[in-house]
């Protein structure tokens, strides 16, 4: 998913299925090119060639490039639908906390929060 913060850039984040771990790189866009450099280096690199991964239906997560990128390294695409909002609960579940507490501690200073993230994911990933 990408989230787009107080006009100055955006996130995209990976939620884990099964360890809820919440993966999050800021970009100044979600072109293709930046999905999959975000996939490869935060998913692949870090924890090998996953299960299915979970997109949503936007042009830039089902573009030929990123297709070809998925099959290239046999991972299967699933998308989320706007029928079973269910099967996008995890994601929004875990990304609230990061995108609440960004908007919250940075709301005067909007820019800012680019340099905080990898803290707030650090507090959300060793707090209890």
């Amino acid at each position: 998913m990408s989230f787009a913060i107080g006009g100055r850039g955006m996130i995209i984040m990976a939620t884990d299925y099964f360890t809820k771990l919440v993966e999050a790189e800021p970009m100044t866009s979600t072109t293709q090119t930046n999905i999959e450099r975000f996939i490869w280096r935060n998913i692949i690199c870090r924890f090998g060639i996953s299960q299915p991964i979970i997109t949503g239906n936007d042009p830039q997560f089902i573009g030929k490039d990123l297709v070809k990128f998925f099959q290239k390294y046999g991972i299967k695409q699933r998308m989320s639908t706007p029928r079973y909002p269910q099967g996008n609960g995890q994601a929004k579940a875990s990304n609230m906390p990061i995108l609440d507490y960004l908007k919250k501690s940075f709301s005067d200073n909007k820019g800012k929060w680019l340099n905080e993230l990898l803290e707030c994911l650090w507090a959300y990933h060793t707090t209890k």
